[in-house]
């Protein structure tokens, strides 16, 4: 059984969704959590309480991961109340389909890189400064990144520069036993766009018809990887993108 006893994982964006759904399998295995929000202070106390009744230690911090003073200011303050910082997922990450490239604006294109992209980019930026030598760095990247859909350019384009960030740090910090690696999920079921599950009933009727499985991934599936990742099994598992997508084809 895997264990994450000692270790301090550090969650961007574990409010709720696929981050907050790695926090609590962390907790599960008994790591230390933070958990990270931007405006959503009711569900990270949520998920804090959630994370604190396994028995692990616990804080909520908000900082806006646009912000790279507020990135710094995160690791900061996990180092003052933890002492180090084992794992880091940089997970936190805004969504926009059904937009075709033709009708995007400055303001959608600058809001999207700035969380999805700048946010990333430093935020494993920090996370190769701070964590501990045989640590574990994991991106939350997107399906969008691998095939190519419709709607999605500004999207899946600011998911994509990151990726390319995984292959570099994992070349310049492996030597440390660092392990630096993505997980690419196909698109979820009870999570982002698809929270309700009345939401664009055309394009998860075209999502799941493309899967062999036959359905969308659920936060559980993407955590079973975020799982292994973090443990000792994927030691020597780096510079890798993992698909999570039952064998989609978009």
């Amino acid at each position: 059984m895997n264990t994450l006893q000692n270790k301090t994982a550090l969650i961007t964006g574990s409010a709720r969704g696929l981050g907050k759904a790695i926090a609590e399998r962390y907790a599960a295995l008994g790591a230390n959590i933070i958990v990270n929000y931007s405006r959503d202070k009711v569900s990270a106390e949520e998920t804090l309480s959630t994370v604190e009744a396994m028995g692990v230690k616990a804080i909520a911090i908000q900082a806006d991961v646009s912000k790279v003073t507020d990135i710094e200011r995160l690791f900061s303050e996990t180092k003052k109340a933890f002492g180090k910082i084992d794992i880091v997922i940089a997970n936190a990450g805004i969504e926009m389909v059904e937009t075709p490239v033709t009708q995007f604006t400055e303001e959608q294109f600058d809001h999207l890189f700035n969380i999805n992209t700048k946010g990333a980019y430093f935020t494993m930026q920090q996370a190769a400064k701070n964590v501990e030598d045989n640590g574990r760095i994991i991106y939350i990247a997107s399906s969008t990144t691998a095939f190519p859909v419709p709607g999605m350019a500004v999207y899946g384009g600011s998911k994509t520069t990151p990726r390319y960030l995984v292959d570099v740090l994992s070349k310049e910090i492996g030597h440390r036993g660092v392990t630096v690696n993505s997980i690419i999920p196909f698109a979820v079921d009870h999570s982002g766009i698809f929270v309700d599950p009345n939401a664009y009933p055309e394009l998860r009727k075209s999502l799941i018809e493309s899967c062999p499985m036959g359905r969308l991934a659920e936060v559980e599936d993407v955590a079973n990887l975020a799982e292994f990742f973090a443990s000792d099994l994927s030691s020597f598992v780096n510079g890798q993108h993992l698909l999570v997508n039952g064998g989609a084809t978009q």
